[in-house]
């Protein structure tokens, strides 16, 4: 969160499920440290809202109608590509590896199942928001199993971060978590036009063709 004058911003929220008694119930359990600035029940109303309002944390469910057909991680995808600087906590009945593996491998920060308390919940949106990664912790394993690197992965990440400069490191970690590039600007004080050209070289060197490629290059080696 951040300060203004000693006090704590609320980190904004928008939810997005397609069963709207749990949305309101959500949204009742959510704490004072929160505030939802939208909701949304499909796929294409979900990335207008979240690219509309920019919240800091989008709770996603990862089965949702509309769009292709790709539920939470469609969302996370079209969200991106729109240059949007969410991040995102999925929220789900489901703890299907499946389900678990396909909404990370897509950019989402961390994964939680309903029967979450909303103090847990509003916890987890809390450590997202600052850069954390959250898990329900029997669905730990699947993530550990998914994205797990061995010793001979760990040197070729080493060699694939070896090409990049410092500077363009530094660009690479906040395009991939969701940053736009005039927040990347401002944050290195450097001009969005030096933005573009690091992350034209970053995808470059690391042969990726887009911002959605290179957020799941960097979690599946958990450089975020």
């Amino acid at each position: 969160m951040s300060e203004t004058d000693g006090t704590a911003r609320p980190v904004t929220v928008v939810v997005v499920d397609d069963h709207s008694i749990f949305r309101s119930g959500l949204r009742a359990d959510l704490d004072e440290r929160l505030r939802v600035v939208g909701e949304a029940a499909d796929v294409d109303a979900a990335v207008a809202a979240i690219v509309g309002s920019r919240p800091d944390v989008v709770l996603l469910d990862v089965h949702l109608p509309g769009g292709a057909g790709g539920g939470g991680a469609e969302v996370i995808r079209l969200v991106v590509e729109q240059g949007g600087a969410s991040r995102f906590l999925a929220l789900s009945v489901s703890d299907a590896a499946e389900d678990v593996v396909g909404v990370i491998r897509a950019g989402a920060r961390g994964y939680l199942t309903k029967g979450s308390s909303g103090r847990q919940v509003s916890d987890a949106v809390l450590a997202v928001a600052g850069g954390d990664a959250v898990f329900s912790p029997r669905l730990a394993g699947f993530v550990l199993d998914a994205f797990g690197a061995a010793s001979g992965e760990q040197a070729e990440t080493t060699d694939e971060l070896d090409r990049l400069s410092a500077r363009e490191r530094e660009v690479m970690r906040l395009i991939a978590r969701g940053y736009a590039y005039k927040e990347v600007a401002a944050e290195l004080f450097i001009s969005i036009k030096t933005v573009e050209t690091h992350v034209s070289a970053v995808l470059r060197k690391l042969q990726l063709s887009s911002r959605h490629e290179l957020t799941a290059w960097a979690l599946e080696r958990k450089l975020l």
